[in-house]
């Protein structure tokens, strides 16, 4: 998506007027997920996909003619492609609604891209059906302060508890009322973060995984000797400090970082887990055996740490995928803080139920 938006910004500051279509939901087998952008200037330039190339090119005559003046922001929906037809259409079987609307420059779908582009938490909430004015938009960062409207006192206050569930899940999603009502969730959020305690080799093969999922990774140890950038190239940063030093020279811990202990060093690791607990980590989890848990459980509550607090560690660390060496240590980890944040026990595929994508409808 930043490529759209870094090209939209383009247009719009050289005074280009634009057309703006965002993937708003999709079922089944659709191509691209809510939230996928494509827009168009008024010279007929193109950036960004919404089907893959199903129905990109319906799309853009409905840009075109709202660009000309000719038709008002609305809500396309596609399904299935005719046999006949495949020019407009899913031939995969899915379904796909977008919604197409001039981009205001200055506006709130500007604010919200300018955020999104600077890497900063946002969700930018849109009425699309079932209001006065269609387009209307209330935006919230991650300070959760809001700006605009969407016409109706209850309605923002619906927008606004949307949008705080949306600022942590980083789920844009479409929102459908009883009274007819239709609203857009549209969330961006900048990378996750994954801090890494102990400078041992499941660090280096941990923070090569998260840089290639698009992590940021980061690697914190008092001893010096081994807390060097050359024994991490993948990590963003390393200090050589103890962890609640380390910790406070990071950005703010919030619900998107996971910490990961894997010292087996007891003084460390403690430290690691109480600075951990005293943050809004979303995730926690200590390397070691059930033994050594047992240990440090005890070690903490003298320290004073409450039961319900230690509930938040995951210990041992990672799913149970029966790995043996570094690399497959931390897919094990990975795969658990990914598997927690959407809500999963991280079980095989072919022994579930129900959907495979939540955010996907059936």
């Amino acid at each position: 998506m930043t490529t759209v938006l870094d090209t939209i910004d383009g247009w719009a500051g050289r005074g280009d007027r634009v057309a703006l279509a965002t993937v708003v939901e999709t079922k089944l087998s659709a191509p691209q997920p809510a939230g996928t952008k494509m827009a168009l200037n008024e010279g007929g330039d193109v950036v960004g996909a919404v089907s893959g190339g199903c129905v990109e090119g319906a799309v853009v005559e409905v840009a075109e003619l709202l660009l000309g003046g000719a038709a008002p922001p609305r809500l396309l929906h596609y399904g299935i492609a005719d046999a006949e037809a495949w020019d407009v259409g899913l031939p995969c079987g899915g379904e796909i609604s977008i919604w197409v609307e001039a981009y205001d420059p200055q506006g709130l779908q500007a604010r919200f891209t300018a955020l999104a582009r600077g890497g900063k938490r946002a969700v930018l909430v849109t009425a699309l059906e079932g209001v006065p004015e269609p387009g209307a938009k209330l935006l919230v960062s991650a300070d959760a302060q809001a700006q605009g409207t969407l016409g109706d006192a209850a309605l923002d206050a619906l927008a606004l508890a949307l949008a705080g569930d949306a600022l942590w899940s980083e789920r844009s999603e479409l929102h459908r009322q009883d009274d007819g009502v239709v609203l857009f969730v549209d969330a961006a959020a900048p990378p996750s973060r994954l801090i890494v305690v102990g400078a041992v080799d499941f660090a280096a093969q941990l923070t090569a995984l998260a840089r290639v999922m698009e992590w940021r990774a980061f690697v914190v140890d008092p001893r010096s000797r081994f807390a060097t950038a050359e024994r991490f190239p993948a990590a963003e940063r390393v200090i050589a400090a103890w962890p609640g030093a380390a910790f406070a020279q990071l950005e703010a811990i919030d619900r998107a970082t996971a910490i990961c202990v894997l010292t087996h060093d007891p003084k460390l690791d403690d430290a690691a887990l109480i600075a951990a607990l005293a943050s809004d980590a979303g995730y926690i989890g200590a390397l070691g055996s059930r033994r050594a848990q047992e240990q440090r459980r005890s070690r903490l509550l003298e320290a004073g740490v409450g039961t319900a607090q230690l509930e938040r560690i995951a210990a041992p660390i990672g799913l149970d995928l029966g790995g043996r060496t570094a690399s497959e240590t931390a897919l094990s980890i990975m795969a658990e803080i990914i598997a927690l944040r959407h809500g999963r026990a991280g079980g095989r595929l072919v022994e579930a139920r129900g959907r495979i994508h939540e955010g996907v409808a059936p």
